[in-house]
């Protein structure tokens, strides 16, 4: 059954705002995939805040008329789910780590801030570690100088007290 225009149109308008807020776009040809595939490849996708749709090539290549994500114009050949997300290692995560358990879906290309990414690339991006882990790692480093530096604080009343109770202790012996 075919989109009349109205339904074109809010399939663009969606996908176009969640494309402006995206900072990666992935294609994948999912040829094979059932439909209970796809539905737990966008929960997965959902989890990680990733935005999934299969959209019509014509509507895509609307999408990304204008936008950073152009260059992948010449990649919208065949049936391709749209994989795009705020995350720059998100989307990438989601898509490898799903056509790893599912022979049928095959990245074909992604773009990031207006460059064309091979599937190599793809794959090699989502080896990264997420935003909260490249986070957590970075306050960890932050806050060992000062947890250090408050221990070493901490030795100097600490020793005291440990000579006073040895002095006392060596009195009560005596």
């Amino acid at each position: 059954m075919s989109l009349t225009l109205e339904e074109k149109k809010a399939v663009v308008a969606e996908v176009s705002e969640k494309i402006s807020g995206a900072q990666v776009a992935v294609l994948a040809e999912y040829r094979g995939l059932s439909v209970a595939q796809m539905t737990e490849l966008r929960r997965e996708a959902q989890k990680s805040d990733v935005y999934v749709r299969v959209v019509k090539n014509t509507l895509a290549r609307r999408v990304v008329d204008g936008t950073d994500f152009e260059c992948l114009t010449e990649h919208l050949v065949g049936p391709l789910a749209f994989a795009m997300s705020p995350d720059p290692v998100a989307a990438a995560k989601v898509l490898s780590g799903f056509a790893k358990d599912n022979d049928q879906l095959n990245i074909t290309a992604g773009a990031m801030l207006g460059a064309l990414m091979t599937v190599d690339e793809i794959k090699a991006l989502a080896k990264l570690p997420s935003r909260e882990e490249l986070l957590a790692k970075l306050l960890g480093t932050m806050q060992a100088p000062i947890q250090k530096f408050v221990q070493t604080l901490n030795e100097v009343p600490s020793g005291f007290v440990r000579i006073l109770a040895a002095v006392r202790d060596s009195k009560e012996a005596a």
